[in-house]
């Protein structure tokens, strides 16, 4: 697996659904609490329509990166990686394209197999799109813990929201082998002014890159 294939899977799965390999936890019976919780958490969701900021990123083996990302939704998305890594992910409304420029590769998929048409979609519900399988409340944090089948795989996502605000802050996929690759993200704007112009993808290199290959 490419080093830009693994970082799609990070940040995808981020959006909402685990795609690295595993088990898929089993759907838990929410008790009332839990089940309102969940229902603020698909509230905060569906009020984000535009959102800007800046990630870290922290995989299994200690590794850090770090970068920007900009959404605007329905069907828009951009992750910036910060020098040295050479990763560009952008969804463009009906295509997602995962750039390596180290490789000089670009793989697109339509976005609407992706784990990220969850995130990107007009409306959100978690419930409806995976399978919860807990939803804890603490005094600072909101965690909620999602399993699913998608396209990429099955797997396993912890989400951990901010408990008064239920703004997301941080979640976390685990693999099949049970190592966890988190991502934080921070400094950021909710329903901000967005440039279009983030969004673009090229598709003539990657046509370009099929016929060279």
């Amino acid at each position: 697996m490419t080093t830009a294939r693994r970082t799609f899977l990070a940040l995808a799965t981020g959006a909402f659904l685990a795609l690295a390999g595993g088990v898929p936890a089993q759907a838990a019976a929410l008790d009332a609490e839990q089940k309102k919780t969940l229902a603020e958490v698909n509230s905060y969701f569906n009020s984000v329509k535009t959102m800007h900021g800046d990630f870290i990123q922290f995989g299994p083996n200690g590794e850090r990166a770090e970068g920007k990302f900009y959404m605007a939704r329905p069907g828009k998305i951009r992750f910036y990686y910060n020098p040295p890594a050479k990763v560009d992910i952008v969804a463009d409304g009906k295509s997602v394209s995962v750039k390596d420029r180290k490789l000089a590769t670009q793989d697109i998929w339509p976005l609407n197999e992706t784990p990220l048409r969850f995130l990107l979609a007009d409306k959100i519900n978690l419930e409806a799109d995976a399978e919860v399988a807990n939803v804890s409340v603490e005094p600072d944090l909101v965690t909620v813990v999602l399993a699913d089948n998608s396209t990429f795989g099955t797997g396993k996502l912890t989400l951990i929201f901010d408990a008064a605000s239920i703004a997301l802050k941080q979640w976390t996929v685990t693999d099949a082998q049970g190592y966890d690759t988190s991502v934080a993200i921070y400094n950021t704007t909710v329903n901000g002014p967005t440039n279009p112009k983030l969004f673009h993808i090229d598709y003539n290199a990657n046509l370009m890159q099929r016929r060279g290959n």
